[in-house]
């Protein structure tokens, strides 16, 4: 796909670029039309930031080259990712292509596996259940904060297991969205200005440290070792005392939580043994919280949003529920029979993104549909802009969850980009399914009456496209 100057036509360049600033004042200020607009201009379209040029791709035919046939030709990279990588280091989600992140995708599949993700299925449910039945009748609820808080407080169960402290899941609770904002504060601003020794720069760079020695405390309690002695081979950093591998743990990855329903995923990692170092451990921690929180925290927003706009839809998941429970609460082994509350959800994810603007780098000039990129350029694709492509999703803005049966899916599937694709797509995303239809069943199951009680919410770019505004009161009537 190298291209030549003959084969390869320019890229055609986006209208409305300002000298100095280029498009960086419609991204600010209407992300979201502006991204969506792009379509209008071809399938792949130049845009500047700042004097900085990049690609947008537009088509999902040629997103799925990016990522998936000539994904080689176009490295994870870009700006956000060198602004993620400093709060996550080098975890899964962040780490360059090559053997490094093969191993560690290898390492760390066991976590995912629908059957090892079902072990844990009824440890988050008691959670989440204690969570939402805390909530009072008729309050006013601010939907987008409580989301976060459950689907962390969820993940915090299945990662670290059952009997986490609750000092320690109290302050991964009110850390994490701090730490969320901060990110995005750093992924708005020039690299130069997060380098000085500014107040907020300060801050941020505490919070990571503090997060970091939280991890080693959860890891540490269910290890039974002494705080600050190594599940791992020692980082000469973070771990100067040797600490040998237990004697078992250099088998599968998955053995250490085999029957064990009090471990946590995270368990079937650190049994590893010498293949992570602590500083290793705690990077794919923190990569898997934020991943855990910010697009199911986001979708579920979004979802029981719609529910409240569409009375016919809720009833219709709440008979579905009903049927399947017949009176109790919900089990781990329910969710495979409530398709219609995945259909849900997969329409929520359709609809608003999350994600809005992913990053590529082009590793040498390439022809990408017929338009040359030049190597080190960054190449931007976005859910959102596919997800509601007219010509893919008839009438985009509307929420209609019938798009998803089983027979209709294969022609919507090409289109879905909410978790990537490729050798990078989200290792977590069964997780994520069960994590948010947990949580909505839950919800509904807890609470008979939704009712909107804010004016309805404006879509709001940050690192997904969440609600600016959501108050939900839940009732017993």
């Amino acid at each position: 796909m190298t291209a030549s100057p003959a084969a390869s036509a320019s890229v055609p360049t986006a209208p409305g670029g300002l000298p100095l600033i280029g498009h960086a004042h419609l991204l600010a200020r209407t992300p979201l039309p502006f991204i969506t607009s792009l379509r209008d201009h071809g399938s792949v379209v130049r845009i500047r930031l700042g004097p900085t040029p990049a690609y947008v791709v537009t088509d999902p035919v040629l997103t799925r080259t990016v990522l998936v046939t000539e994904a080689a030709h176009f490295a994870k990279g870009g700006k956000i990712f060198d602004v993620l990588r400093g709060v996550f280091g080098d975890g899964l989600a962040t780490v360059a292509d090559g053997e490094t992140h093969l191993r560690n995708r290898r390492l760390m599949q066991p976590m995912f596996n629908r059957a090892h993700i079902a072990t844990r299925g009824n440890a988050m449910i008691d959670q989440v259940g204690a969570m939402v039945g805390a909530w009072e009748d008729d309050q006013l609820r601010d939907v987008f904060a409580d989301m976060n808080d459950v689907t962390l407080a969820a993940f915090l169960v299945a990662l670290f297991g059952m009997d986490l402290p609750t000092d320690l899941q109290r302050e991964f609770t009110v850390l994490m969205p701090v730490i969320m904002k901060e990110t995005i504060r750093q992924t708005i601003l020039p690299p130069w200005v997060t380098r000085l020794p500014l107040p907020a720069n300060r801050a941020h760079r505490r919070h990571i440290a503090r997060l970091r020695v939280l991890i080693d405390q959860a890891v540490d309690h269910h290890s039974g070792r002494s705080a600050g002695t190594s599940l791992a081979a020692p980082d000469p950093a973070t771990a100067p005392d040797p600490d040998p591998a237990p004697a078992d743990a250099a088998g599968c990855p998955h053995k250490a939580a085999v029957g064990d329903v009090q471990a946590g995923l995270f368990e079937t990692l650190s049994a590893a043994g010498d293949q992570f170092t602590r500083r290793q451990l705690q990077d794919e921690a923190i990569t898997l919280m934020n991943a855990a929180i910010e697009t199911t925290a986001t979708a579920l927003a979004w979802t029981l949003y719609e529910l409240t706009r569409h009375p016919e839809i809720e009833q219709r998941l709440r008979a579905e529920l009903a049927a399947v429970c017949t009176g109790r609460s919900l089990r781990q082994e329910d969710l495979d029979r409530l398709p219609y509350a995945r259909q849900v959800l997969q329409e929520a994810v359709r609809k608003y993104g999350p994600a809005w603007m992913v990053t590529r780098t082009a590793t040498r000039d390439v022809d990408l549909g017929g338009h040359r990129i030049p190597r080190g350029a960054d190449v931007v694709w976005s859910p959102y802009l596919l997800q509601n492509d007219p010509a893919r999703f008839p009438e985009p803005t509307a929420f209609d969850p019938d798009r998803w049966p089983p027979d209709r899916v294969p022609t919507t599937r090409d289109s879905l980009f909410a978790f990537g694709d490729g050798r990078r797509k989200c290792i977590g995303e069964n997780f994520a399914w069960t994590e948010m239809q947990i949580i909505l069943a839950t919800v509904l199951q807890t609470w008979p009456r939704l009712r909107l009680a804010s004016r309805p919410p404006r879509p709001q770019t940050a690192i997904t496209v969440k609600p600016d505004r959501l108050a939900i009161a839940f009732g017993t009537s």
